[in-house]
């Protein structure tokens, strides 16, 4: 088993230097701002923490995939942004307020071809195994995307359609990085399989923590201005729940105009004092600890000793410890 530190010093250096090409400066300019302004890496962290349970040496037959989890998620970060209109990125301007529409979508493009490059540096002997799996998590992210513009269209969403949509838009990709580093680190399907049920549950909860915080976390720790679901009507796990504890008021406050920051601030604060009545942050919270400590239970069913049982652990306290 490889150690955490030796992991986490193998991701220091892997994104120190993305290695992206330096012309057109106008194309790749944006890739490197992405990488730089960084995030937690959880997926390629993952990637590596699973790898290195069954695996004792780091190569960049596992580096390099572990580094095209992380650029393919940074692509649809590029692309979303332009959908959601956000102005903000990890407390930094958005690629596409930066720089513009034409340049955010082009190089969102050219990252989503580079996050296979990498992929293919894979070993040879699972490369087949790997490429299917990614091309398919790939595929199923952007099911989950256009499921959540569906939900925009939408007054009322079931709570069952939000997780599914969820579990493609997010649970899948970090599915896919739990099993992708067991498969590349040897591990046999059963436990491989057992690896990626542990990943989209994190996911999930990861997801339900997110629409949290989006509400009741803190923008400098959050990154991106808090209240941005409320200000674009985004139909969140708070949303959803609320609506389905028959909180008044809600469909007309979340619908109230926010052209001004005061009329935003306003907004945000009614549709919190509307989730306050009916309790739904703690309902956000119970379920992202059951959701997470399902994942681990998941986890435990992947064929390794207590060393790595402790790795699933930790990494899943890291992940959502920050609500629960």
């Amino acid at each position: 088993m490889i150690a955490q530190n030796t992991l986490e010093s193998a991701l220091e250096s892997l994104f120190a230097n993305p290695g992206f090409q330096q012309e057109p400066a106008g194309l790749y300019d944006p890739l490197r701002y992405m990488i730089a302004i960084g995030g937690k890496r959880l997926r390629p962290r993952l990637c590596l923490t699973t790898y290195g349970i069954y695996a004792d040496e780091l190569t960049p037959a596992i580096l390099q995939p572990a580094a095209g989890l992380e650029i393919f998620h940074t692509f649809t970060l590029i692309h979303d942004d332009i959908m959601d209109r956000s102005p903000l990125r990890r407390g930094h301007e958005t690629v596409w307020k930066k720089w513009g529409e034409d340049t955010a979508i082009l190089s969102g493009d050219v990252m989503f071809i580079e996050s296979y490059r990498r992929m293919a540096q894979a070993p040879s002997a699972v490369l087949p195994e790997v490429l299917d799996l990614f091309s398919r998590t790939a595929s199923q992210v952007c099911d989950g995307q256009q499921l959540d513009m569906d939900f925009e269209r939408k007054e009322i969403v079931p709570m069952g359609d939000y997780m599914q949509m969820i579990g493609l838009k997010t649970g899948v990709l970090i599915a896919c990085a739990a099993q992708l580093g067991a498969l590349i680190g040897g591990a046999n399907l059963p436990s491989q399989e057992c690896l990626y049920d542990y990943g989209y549950y994190l996911g999930l909860a990861f997801q339900v923590a997110d629409d949290y915080l989006d509400a009741y976390g803190d923008e400098k720790v959050f990154g991106k201005p808090i209240g941005g679901d409320i200000l674009n009507q985004k139909k969140s796990w708070l949303t959803i729940r609320a609506y389905e504890k028959g909180a008044e008021g809600l469909m007309e406050a979340l619908q109230a105009p926010a052209e001004t920051p005061e009329e935003k601030a306003a907004k945000i604060a009614r549709v919190k004092a509307i989730y306050d009545s009916v309790d739904v942050a703690a309902d956000a919270r119970k379920a992202i600890g059951d959701l997470t400590t399902r994942a681990i239970f998941k986890g435990t069913d992947a064929g390794m000793g207590a060393d790595g049982h402790e790795a699933l652990r930790q990494f899943a306290g890291s992940l959502v410890g920050r609500t629960v």
